[in-house]
């Protein structure tokens, strides 16, 4: 207990001095998430709630705390939630439909040795949670990117205030192609970082290669990479044409852009 306090103190005092009144901001914004999160699984558990539904509103409550509550409300947040919900959106059912035919939901092999005294009806439907457990692993990538591309458009309509609508939105793409790379490698060795004990346990266990490709534990999170680089590479575009479009629509409307 004490090493996490510590820990939690390091990091709040080190986002205080590096990002300021922001930095304390976005140490809350962590509690506040991971509430939202805990209030979600908690509600999850009815079995007549939705776990999609329920995954899409609180992605966008943590898309408002991490945009709003953060970055404050402007011309650049708004463009970025309206990104980020609209792209969660087509992706759930993306991933749905991906679940069902992967046969991914549920628990495998190697999970069930430790779980086989409990039951598994538990009234819940797995696809939808599996769905739902996908999204929220990138939910945090979506809407890094979005705001990673909104907010220099912001700066570029500013410096240049006669950019037209398409030099605007291809802008935005340019920059997106520029973190397309990074923020994917992010996620796949954030998958071997948090699964290495597992791959070393398939080498113990002799598992073959094609073994550990067809192990549903290795498949669920391959495939949940996947999905998160999906929705990385469909935000892009979606945050560069909407923030093209807002971003131009106030410039000819009001001309402030702090709004």
């Amino acid at each position: 207990m004490n090493v996490l306090v510590w820990l939690t103190a390091i990091l709040f005092l080190l986002m205080v001095l590096v990002g300021g009144s922001k930095g304390a901001r976005s140490f809350i914004a962590l509690f506040l998430n991971f509430s939202v999160l805990f209030i979600t699984i908690m509600i999850m558990l009815d079995p007549t709630a939705d776990p999609i539904i329920l995954t899409i509103i609180s992605s966008a409550i943590i898309s408002c705390i991490t945009l709003f509550f953060i970055n404050e409300v402007n011309s650049t947040t708004k463009a970025a939630f309206a990104s980020t919900v609209i792209t969660i959106v087509i992706l759930i059912f993306f991933i749905v439909m991906i679940t069902e035919l992967a046969m991914i939901q549920g628990f495998g092999e190697e999970e069930i040795g430790e779980l086989y005294i409990f039951s598994f009806y538990i009234g819940v439907d797995f696809v939808k949670i599996a769905a739902s457990v996908i999204i929220i692993s990138t939910i945090g990538a979506i809407t890094d990117i979005a705001i990673s591309i909104a907010s220099p458009m912001r700066e570029i309509l500013h410096h240049n205030p006669s950019i037209s609508r398409k030099e605007l939105y291809e802008s935005g793409l340019s920059i997106g192609r520029d973190i397309l790379g990074t923020n994917t490698n992010t996620l796949f060795f954030a998958f071997f970082g948090g699964y290495l004990a597992l791959l070393i346990w398939f080498k113990d266990l002799n598992y073959s290669f094609g073994e550990i490709i067809n192990s549903k534990v290795f498949s669920t999170e391959i495939i949940t990479i996947l999905c998160a680089g999906i929705g990385i590479a469909l935000v892009i575009p979606i945050t560069s044409s909407i923030t093209a479009y807002y971003l131009v629509k106030v410039r000819e409307k009001e001309g402030d852009l702090s709004k």
